[in-house]
């Protein structure tokens, strides 16, 4: 992923999560983020809000591909997609997000 990708991805989700994300919100996040990022990117950006923010159960590559591929077998619903893409919107996230209308 070209850095300032990286970066501008790190820095819109610390800004909608300046106290981290909560458990909650990373699966709207990651179904939000496949569209755009690949899951080594998107790997790559959960271990580093992980090391930052200081998980209590630490994240491992391994723990967050489960997780994908989690996401993949059972989509989040509408309501928690769209209020985990409101608050990038706020953050000034600029990606155009599908979300579903209806579950």
């Amino acid at each position: 992923m070209a850095p300032s990708l990286f970066e501008n991805v790190i820095n819109w989700i610390r800004t909608g999560y300046p106290d981290g994300v909560p458990a909650a919100d990373y699966p709207p996040l990651f179904a939000l983020l496949q569209p755009v990022l690949t899951e080594s990117e998107i790997t790559d950006i959960v271990l580093k809000l992980a090391v930052e923010y200081g998980t209590e159960n630490p994240a491992t590559p391994e723990r967050i591909q489960e997780a994908i591929h989690a996401v993949t077998e059972q989509a989040p619903s509408s309501d928690e997609m769209h209020q985990v893409a409101s608050r990038l919107a706020a953050a000034g996230w600029p990606l155009a997000l599908e979300v579903p209308a209806t579950d």
